[in-house]
C-alpha cells in the first residue's frame, strides 16, 4: 500500500516544525544558561529533548507506512529574549502554533480517510494540550514573582529537577 501523498507531505513539514522547535529550546537553554539560571535552562533543554523525539516518532511513522521522510533546512532560531517571561511566553505562542500545525496534520489524515494516521496524531494533540498548559504554568508564576530575585531562584532550583521521560516510548 503506497502512503497518502498529502498525509505524507503534512507529516513532513510537521517533522521539520518539530526539529526547528528542538533547537528554538536549545537556544532558550543556552540563553538561560549564560544567565546563570540553571534550572529554566534545564526545563527548555528537556523541551528540547522532547521535541527531538516528537520529529523521530513522526519520522519512523511515516517509514512504517512506506512513505518518505524529507528532511529541509531550517530557519535560523532566536539567540536572545528580553526577559525570563518575555522567553515563556514566546515558548507559550509557539507552542499554540505547533497545536495548529498538529490540528491540521489531523484534518488531512481525516479528510483523506487516513485513519490510521488521525489515530496516531491524537496522542500529539493530547501532547500538546499538556505543553500548552506546562508553560501557561510557569507563566503565571512568573507573573506572581515578577523581578523578585529570591523568588526566581527558587522557581529556578525547581525547574531543575525537571527531568526528560520520552514518552513516544509508551504512546500507543
Amino acid at each position: 500500500m503506497k502512503f497518502n501523498k498529502k498525509v505524507e507531505d503534512v507529516l513532513n513539514k510537521q517533522i521539520n516544525a518539530e526539529f526547528w522547535s528542538s533547537f528554538l529550546y536549545l537556544s532558550m537553554s543556552s540563553w538561560f544558561e549564560t544567565k546563570g539560571l540553571k534550572g529554566f535552562a534545564n526545563w527548555m533543554r528537556v523541551q528540547y529533548l522532547e521535541e527531538t523525539t516528537h520529529a523521530i516518532k513522526l519520522t519512523d511513522y511515516i517509514i512504517a507506512r512506506g512513505g518518505q521522510v524529507k528532511l529541509a533546512a531550517l530557519d535560523k532560531v532566536p539567540l536572545e529574549w528580553k526577559s525570563i517571561t518575555d522567553s515563556f511566553e514566546e515558548t507559550y505562542k509557539h507552542e499554540c502554533k505547533v497545536t495548529e500545525m498538529i490540528s491540521n496534520c489531523y484534518e488531512v489524515a481525516f479528510a483523506e480517510r487516513d485513519h490510521a494516521t488521525a489515530n496516531m496524531l491524537q496522542w500529539f494533540i493530547n501532547e500538546q494540550t499538556e505543553e500548552e498548559q506546562n508553560v501557561i504554568n510557569i507563566i503565571d508564576q512568573l507573573k506572581l514573582i515578577g523581578e523578585n530575585g529570591q523568588a526566581i531562584y527558587l522557581l529556578d532550583k525547581e525547574l531543575a529537577t525537571r527531568v526528560f521521560v520520552d514518552a513516544t516510548k509508551t504512546a500507543v
